[in-house]
């Protein structure tokens, strides 16, 4: 196999695609987001189970990969609703702490070019959080950040579901050859 093989493919699509997890399990571990930290991490064991199979040769694992995109795939569409407050969805929901904690994306506090003002008028955010932060001037407004991450997630997770069939198929093949050899 050459270097521009779809295995070489699929093992760089594997590696961006668990780099940009794992920074997205860290954005959702600072806001205490505890559905996404959950499911990033079964994402996080199954991409390595995947891209060992792939260097492997190890075909039973590519294709647990190739099934797990298909949820992941729909998990990262509910997050683009989810934010975008489509189908009923709203991004004021409890759903993504699981009702656990008051807290949200770390990104509508701490987002690019956000001035944070305390205002000693403003009433708390939460009954337990004494929190008296108002965000102001963000150049990219959270939700559409949280949007863009999942976007990105969905291209790299279609390209690695295409590549894995394919290198699926050719481990199949080749496994078929040396069968009848």
């Amino acid at each position: 196999m050459g270097c521009c093989s779809g295995r070489c493919v699929l093992i760089l699509l594997c590696t961006v695609q668990l780099i940009t997890a794992l920074e997205r399990q860290a954005f959702d571990f600072l806001g205490y987001q505890w559905a996404p930290i959950l499911i990033n991490f079964l994402h996080i064991i199954v991409v390595i189970l995947g891209l060992f199979g792939t260097i492997q040769y190890h075909p039973r694992y590519v294709i647990l990969y190739v099934v797990w995109t298909v949820f992941w795939v729909t998990w990262n569409i509910f997050i683009c609703c989810l934010y975008l407050d489509l189908g009923g969805l709203s991004k004021e929901s409890d759903y993504m702490s699981l009702g656990l904690s008051s807290h949200g994306s770390w990104w509508k506090d701490n987002g690019p070019g956000c001035e944070n003002k305390d205002l000693p008028a403003a009433k708390w955010q939460g009954e337990d959080s004494p929190a008296l932060i108002s965000t102001l001037g963000c150049v990219l407004e959270y939700q559409y950040i949280e949007v863009l991450h999942s976007a990105l997630q969905l291209v790299i997770s279609l390209l690695g579901f295409v590549f894995g069939c394919y290198v699926v198929s050719v481990f199949s093949e080749e496994e078929d050859t040396y069968l009848y050899k």
